[in-house]
């Protein structure tokens, strides 16, 4: 067990809360997450639209993963989504660390 699985902050609470039903949102711009690649059944917000989404990402009324191209945006927005009241957020880096995790 690494450390900051310890803490409940590694990548372990992640996987869990995604093999639990999380909503994985990818904040990378529409063309990045539709050319590069993305994992399955996330949603695309860009991270620009997180704001004018809150609602719709409060009604989902599960965790939520948030993921990006590098791991930059992510806090970002988890800031955000936590910010305006949303208590179970992830943050959970790149895109492709969630996927070799799955």
């Amino acid at each position: 067990m690494g450390f900051l699985s310890f803490l409940g902050l590694g990548t372990d609470r992640i996987t869990r809360a995604i093999r639990q039903g999380a909503v994985i949102i990818d904040v990378r711009p529409a063309p990045a997450f539709d050319q590069q690649g993305r994992i399955p059944r996330s949603i695309n917000i860009p991270v620009d639209r997180i704001p004018i989404n809150i609602e719709r990402i409060r009604s989902m009324n599960k965790p939520i993963v948030i993921c990006c191209a590098h791991g930059i945006d992510c806090g970002h927005a988890t800031r955000m989504l936590k910010e305006k009241g949303i208590k179970e957020v992830y943050n959970g880096g790149s895109w492709q660390s969630i996927l070799r995790k799955l």
